[in-house]
């Protein structure tokens, strides 16, 4: 049994090489993109998840950190903008690593926060794999209460 052609009543389409390239060029690019993000996954510092609330006191921020000690974290207040950084060291194990999912390396979080903050202040604490970084508030930024006067 014979198919039937289809024809085409437009204009053939010409080969154009330069589009070709053009195509190889688009998709080594992307196949490079790929390559370089999970090069730089492995390099670059992750950041950890983190809540950022405020009370008319303060300005709590609670960054989870697992397994990362006191001692290899960074805590820097410049201006409104706090930084927090530091390394989740990897542990030594012995045998092959069948499936890793876990993070590891350095880290790092940032957060611009209103400028009515006091730097002399600020406390910080460590427990059961949560940083609490609270940012007191300068007395101008709480809020009052006013009287009224009058009749």
């Amino acid at each position: 049994m014979a198919l039937p052609a289809v024809r085409s009543f437009g204009p053939l389409g010409r080969w154009d090489s330069f589009q070709e390239f053009e195509d190889i060029y688009r998709q080594m690019g992307r196949w490079m993109d790929s390559v370089n993000r999970r090069l730089d996954d492995s390099v670059r510092a992750w950041s950890p998840s983190a809540d950022v609330t405020e009370n008319d006191e303060a300005y709590l921020v609670e960054v989870e950190l697992p397994g990362v000690k006191r001692e290899d974290i960074t805590i820097d207040l410049v201006g409104s903008e706090l930084a927090i950084s530091g390394e989740l060291k990897e542990k030594e194990r012995q045998g092959l690593f069948r499936h890793r999912t876990r993070r590891t390396g350095q880290f790092s979080y940032q957060v611009t926060l209103p400028r009515d903050v006091n730097a002399d202040k600020v406390e910080a604490s460590l427990a059961e794999g949560v940083l609490a970084v609270r940012v007191p508030k300068n007395e101008a930024a709480k809020p009052r209460r006013i009287a009224i006067s009058g009749k």
